[in-house]
């Protein structure tokens, strides 16, 4: 897997987890009622956007009738949405929607990957599924020669970020980073920073407001500017 190009081919062709495949499938074959016209991808998600990118951004999973349907992670719901939006107004991506692959969106200077690349049920994989996929997160990082800040969507994004620096011998701070909302931490050559994630569930409630998230995204850009 010495590109990302072949590492997106094994990603998608991953069944290394029964429970994940037999759910992205079900989904597949049912559909949404909204959706039922459309072709499902109903495979795991592939990272994607600019692959010599200085921000890397990791997500939880792909979202059922989401990445799922689409094929492209955050791509075809309202997390997607809020995610791209915000992209857009701090100047990493050409448009503010997702809604298909082939949608015309291009992100400059950000890639985007997921701790897990299934759809899980109740958005929720095991311990076991998210080992199982963690090499693929683990290389899509090394691939990505460039990337310095490393911004985590939700604690589980924020974590993996964690493990990915320390499986990569960095050594991190004592006490080891916790989660917070656009809170940075400064690890070997890299920023690290975590972001609730842009769920519903939480842009719903007012939890994260587009004011937060747009924060977030000036942090990751002075944090690129400062060459950390």
């Amino acid at each position: 897997m010495n590109s990302l190009e072949t590492l997106n081919n094994t990603i998608i062709a991953c069944r290394r987890c029964p429970r994940l495949v037999a759910y992205r499938e079900q989904i597949a074959r049912e559909k949404k009622r909204m959706y039922r016209g459309e072709d499902y991808w109903g495979r795991p998600v592939p990272g994607w956007g600019d692959a010599n990118a200085r921000l890397y951004i990791v997500g939880l999973a792909p979202a059922a009738h989401g990445g799922n349907r689409t094929g492209r992670v955050f791509t075809g719901d309202s997390s997607g949405d809020f995610l791209f939006g915000a992209l857009y107004r701090a100047g990493f991506a050409n448009q503010p929607t997702s809604v298909s692959r082939d949608d015309g969106l291009k992100l400059r200077d950000v890639y985007i990957g997921a701790a897990a690349r299934c759809a899980p049920p109740d958005n929720k994989p095991t311990p076991q599924e998210f080992a199982n996929c963690f090499p693929y997160l683990a290389r899509e990082f090394e691939l990505l020669k460039n990337a310095r800040v490393l911004l985590g969507l939700g604690a589980i994004g924020f974590n993996a970020i964690l493990k990915l620096l320390a499986s990569h011998n960095i050594a991190l701070p004592k006490p080891i980073p916790k989660f917070g909302h656009n809170a940075l931490y400064h690890i070997d050559t890299y920023s690290v920073i975590g972001t609730y994630h842009p769920s519903r569930q939480n842009t719903n409630t007012g939890k994260l407001t587009v004011k937060m998230f747009d924060a977030v995204f000036e942090t990751a850009k002075r944090a690129l500017a400062d060459g950390r």
